[in-house]
């Protein structure tokens, strides 16, 4: 290997080394952190509550600010690995696989995607929970303002964006270019999309390792990220909002212990 080739794949290592710390790379560690200290009280597991959406202030104007800066700053990841692959020819971010050719069928396979993925996800949290492995998870910690609604599905399209776009669109290229081969890439991307969901109990890990299989395997075959990240988003914004009414009426499957 030549010098300077050893030299740009060192600092491109280096690069998503940096993303990974300026986004889920550091949510991985702290989803381990926060599972070995919910497991280490002596509440079990299935006793405890882990929020997705908690209310950040318990005054409603700084509640909102902080909700919206949260996203906002979330997202800063995303415009950067967006910066660092952009290129002059259209399609711009088609380096991330973000194309806009035939969006209709782009969309109907997302929504393909979210019944293939969303209602298996369901049973994983149902069994979970059934065996004592999963913490109640409430989707929301918000109280009912007129902004929560909104402000849930901005998260739900955030969460979509911020996973899809980092963890495949941009680590499936500098991967790739760093010659890792494909299912390494698939198999490695699904173990991190399952470590950032530690902090939901060891079943969210196999359920998003899964879905990062699926979801890995159809971007390397057609290269297309916008049906992931409508994909996702919809399961979230589904969960976000769809779940306060589901726990009213299914108690017993979906309330807390």
């Amino acid at each position: 290997m030549k010098t300077g080739d050893r030299s740009a794949r060192t600092r491109l290592g280096w690069e998503v080394v940096i993303v990974l710390a300026l986004s889920l790379g550091a949510s991985a560690v702290y989803a381990i952190v926060d599972l070995l200290d919910d497991l280490s009280r002596t509440t079990p597991l299935s006793q405890q509550t882990t929020t997705l959406n908690p209310q950040l202030s318990d005054r409603e104007l700084f509640d909102l600010v902080y909700q919206l800066l949260g996203i906002v700053f979330d997202l800063a990841p995303v415009a950067l690995v967006c910066y660092l692959l952009w290129s002059a020819a259209r399609p711009h971010l088609g380096a991330l696989g973000i194309r806009f050719e035939q969006p209709g069928r782009q969309v109907a396979a997302a929504v393909g995607l979210v019944l293939v993925i969303g209602v298996p996800g369901i049973g994983v949290y149902l069994a979970g929970r059934a065996l004592g492995l999963t913490p109640h998870v409430a989707a929301s910690g918000l109280a009912d303002h007129w902004w929560t609604v909104p402000v849930l599905l901005l998260s739900a399209v955030r969460a979509g964006l911020q996973e899809e776009v980092i963890v495949i669109g941009y680590l499936y290229r500098r991967l790739g270019e760093l010659g890792w081969g494909r299912w390494t890439i698939i198999l490695s991307t699904a173990v991190l999309r399952g470590s950032y969901h530690l902090y939901q109990g060891v079943p969210a890990f196999f359920g998003n390792f899964a879905m990062g299989v699926v979801f890995g395997w159809l971007y390397a075959r057609h290269g297309l990220l916008l049906p992931l990240i409508v994909a996702h988003a919809l399961i979230d914004a589904a969960i976000f909002v769809g779940y306060p009414w589901a726990a009213g009426a299914f108690p017993s499957l979906f309330g807390g212990s």
